[in-house]
């Protein structure tokens, strides 16, 4: 395996996966396979995988506090991109194709339903976040850069409201994203990550005495073979 590869087999497959998706639907459009109703179909599947992936960005730092992940970290950075994304081209199909860039239908229908409202905020507020996902943003906004992305939690919620309000019967599958993003915002409160970055080092401070008792047992049991 290249040494590129090696080094950068994590980001290289979260990249694929997320690009999965979108060749599925280009698939599925090409095939005529979306459903009677296509331009739901397509909407609805880009908004859930844009929700989708605003959480996998969001469990990457709580997953590193719990057990010591720093490899998934970089990946916060393209997986909100690939959120943005997906959010994206989930409103241009409505804007675009649904309502054929009608301004007027368009007002009506924001003022009148309020999910759409919900889901269009949340896109706005993406929309910054992607803007300065760069390096040359974060060295002008200095700490400033962090309060801002700190949006990204009030995107992320308004995205379940948005969902919660659209399915309006059966809201279990969105609350259960609302749960994970519940929980993945209470993983990231002070008071919570210190507790769990004390328990993470005491467990990897009793690691390699464990380590060392394994390998001790494990050399008496080939020696008896």
């Amino acid at each position: 395996m290249p040494t590129t590869l090696k080094r950068h087999w994590l980001r290289i497959a979260a990249h694929l996966a997320c690009l999965v998706p979108a060749a599925l639907l280009a698939l599925d459009y090409a095939r005529d396979n979306l459903t009677f109703n296509p331009i739901q179909e397509a909407t609805q599947r880009t908004g859930k995988t844009a929700l989708v992936i605003l959480v996998l960005s969001l469990a990457c730092t709580p997953l590193n506090t719990l057990f010591g992940l720093r490899r998934l970290l970089p990946l916060r950075r393209p997986l909100g991109l690939y959120a943005f994304a997906y959010a994206a081209i989930h409103l241009l199909i409505f804007v675009a194709v649904d309502y054929g860039f009608d301004l007027a239908q368009i007002l009506e229908i924001v003022a009148e339903k309020r999910y759409v409202l919900v889901g269009f905020a949340a896109f706005l507020l993406l929309l910054p976040l992607a803007l300065t996902s760069n390096r040359a943003a974060m060295r002008r906004l200095g700490q400033s850069w962090k309060k801002l992305h700190r949006l990204v939690y009030l995107a992320a919620g308004l995205a379940v409201v948005h969902f919660v309000w659209l399915v309006k019967a059966d809201v279990r599958e969105p609350l259960a994203y609302g749960a994970a993003v519940a929980l993945l915002l209470a993983l990231r409160l002070p008071p919570v990550r210190r507790r769990l970055s004390g328990l993470r080092a005491k467990r990897g401070a009793q690691e390699p005495k464990d380590s060392r008792s394994t390998q001790r047992r494990k050399d008496t049991e080939n020696a008896e073979i």
